[in-house]
Parts: structure tokens; C-alpha cells; sequence
């Protein structure tokens, strides 16, 4: 994922209101979420080049999701690929916490993440860029492909959205949760962050949905998971040659 943006507990009916983008090149084959023949109960896509996910659920209430942190000069095409260590933890039975810190043992070898590991007891976030961890406490959070909470545009955007959505009357639809995370809005450079990729590269990248002719938002995904457990999960594949969007949707409780 690219950006992740959830509230946790703070809504009456819904104790978990999650909306993520994927993005990536258009080029690198992925399924669209589907239970996994070889991990019984995981709901996740999957990246077809390395076999990991970027997000994914379980039918026993563990949850993890993945973003990369931006940083093309310290990066290594040798890298193990980030999206093992999503699966690894839907795939087990470690705590969030003991999880991460297992994970960060190994920070040296993967570039440059964001994971946030979860189960009915909360969510962790960790990340290799600092040795950090932490739970989350109650409230509304957004990560990009910086550290938790940086306040880049599409993530103050996105994160003001969210508690509108979850405010209002009619509360967080899916439709309206979706809405969100196709908001194209281009920030004006001055907000734009530095990160190595030049300004033009900034400006692509710099909305909640992205496009550009090679790269861009791939899926849009949303979970909601309410007060008696019932967990819903979302899917919105996007094709780049605007042919159609595809959807799926699953829900049952945890």
C-alpha cells in the first residue's frame, strides 16, 4: 500500500474503518484478493512476482497492511521483497508486538516500511527507519511512504476526509469510503515533500489516487469491522487503460 488511512476505535458501530491505495507499476502482475489455497482463511491479494501482499485479513482477527518508505538513494534491488513480511504474520500466530520486534531484529535487510501488524487486541506499527514501535492509540491515523502521521499533503487530506466521513450523519459508507480514495486533488509544490524523486515525480505522486501513464493507484481497498465482529472487506481493482474498475467483496465475522 501507499496510503493507509484508518480510525480505530472511535466510532460506535465500528471499531476498526480502514481505506488503502496500492500503487504501483502497472507492469508487475498481482491477483485481486481472494482466499488463499495454501494459508486456509487468508483474505489478502497477492503480488505475482514474489509472492507476498500488501494487506490482508484472517478469519481469526489478525490484520496487517504495508507501505514503503520513499527513499531511491538508500535503495537495493537486492532487497528481499517487503510483502513477505505481511504474509508471514497473517500466516502465524505472534502476538503484534512480539511480531515486529522479531521484524526489526532483521530491519538491516529490506528496504525502507511502514507495517502495521493487528489482531483484536489493537494494532502495532513498526518501521526500519528509526527502529520504531508502537501501538496505536485510539483515533484517526494515516500512513504514506513516510513514518506513521507525517504530515504530507495527501495524508493531512486524506485523514481530514476520514473524520468527516466518520462524522457525519450517514457515517462510513464503503461508497463514500471509496469516493475518498479516488480524490485526485494535486497539492501546490510548496507542500510537496523532498524525497529524492525530483518535483515532476513529486507532483505524480502526490495525490490520494495517482495516475500517470506507467505507474499509479492499482487497488483501492476498505475494512470495516463493527462492535459484534463482523468484518467487511472491499476490493477495487483499477485498470490503467480505463476498461472497467473490477470489485470484490467478502464479509464475515471474526
Amino acid at each position: 500500500m501507499c496510503l493507509i488511512l484508518l480510525a480505530q476505535e472511535i466510532h460506535p458501530r465500528y471499531r476498526l474503518v480502514l481505506a488503502a491505495n496500492r500503487d504501483e507499476f502497472y507492469d508487475r502482475p498481482s491477483e485481486q484478493a481472494h482466499f488463499w489455497g495454501d494459508a486456509p482463511g487468508l483474505l489478502a491479494g497477492r503480488d505475482g512476482r514474489e509472492g507476498g501482499t500488501w494487506m490482508g485479513v484472517t478469519g481469526t482477527g489478525r490484520f496487517a497492511a504495508l507501505t514503503n518508505y520513499r527513499d531511491p538513494a538508500a535503495h537495493r534491488p537486492d532487497a528481499p521483497s517487503r510483502g513477505g513480511l505481511v504474509q508471514r504474520y497473517l500466516r502465524g500466530s505472534l502476538s503484534p508486538e512480539v511480531y515486529l520486534r522479531r521484524v526489526l531484529r532483521e530491519e538491516a535487510a529490506y528496504n525502507g516500511f511502514n507495517l502495521l501488524a493487528g489482531d483484536r487486541s489493537g494494532i502495532c506499527w513498526a518501521s526500519n527507519r528509526g527502529g520504531v514501535l508502537r501501538w496505536l492509540d485510539p483515533g484517526v491515523h494515516g500512513i504514506s511512504n513516510r513514518l506513521l502521521d507525517t504530515p504530507w499533503p495527501k495524508v493531512v487530506r486524506g485523514k481530514r476526509m476520514l473524520e468527516e466521513t466518520i462524522s457525519s450523519p450517514e457515517g462510513p459508507s464503503v461508497g463514500r469510503l471509496m469516493e475518498l480514495l479516488e480524490d485526485r486533488t494535486v497539492p501546490p509544490d510548496c507542500d510537496l515533500p523532498e524525497t529524492g524523486m525530483g518535483l515532476e515525480w513529486e507532483r505524480v505522486l502526490s495525490p490520494i489516487f495517482i495516475r500517470s501513464p506507467t505507474y499509479g493507484t492499482r487497488s483501492s481497498t476498505v475494512v470495516l469491522i463493527d462492535r459484534a465482529g463482523r468484518l467487511t472487506f472491499v476490493e477495487r481493482t483499477h485498470d490503467p487503460w480505463l476498461q472497467g474498475d473490477r470489485e470484490v467483496r467478502f464479509s464475515f465475522v471474526v
